[in-house]
């Protein structure tokens, strides 16, 4: 955060003067910073509505796992991405069966 604060007063210092550039810089910052706190604290109340249904197929788990937890989506990623360079037929089965849709079976 610090570098980015002081790239940003940098290249405005180049438009406006220093004084000029670090007003404008601690504006954008505390802009940022009201934004960000208001969105934690409208979720902290609960006006963020949260999906009640079960998602259909793996593939849809997977999704809304990942969309609920970012951090354990890039994990699952980069892992994903190291088992699949060293196996490339089970990336194909993996491929396979998130692309297959569910059928019922007849008797």
């Amino acid at each position: 955060m610090v570098a980015l604060g002081a790239t940003v007063y940098y290249l405005l210092a180049l438009a406006v003067p220093p004084l000029a550039a670090a007003a404008i810089t601690a504006a954008i910052f505390a802009a940022v910073a009201l934004i960000v706190a208001l969105l934690f604290v409208r979720r902290a109340h609960g006006e963020e509505e949260e999906e009640e249904y079960e998602p259909e197929g793996l593939g849809m788990r997977a999704f809304h796992l990942f969309q609920q937890r970012p951090i354990l989506g890039a994990a699952a990623a980069l892992a994903g991405g190291f088992i699949f360079l060293r196996n490339p037929a089970l990336a194909t089965m993996v491929a396979a069966a998130f692309t297959e849709k569910s059928r019922p079976r007849r008797r």
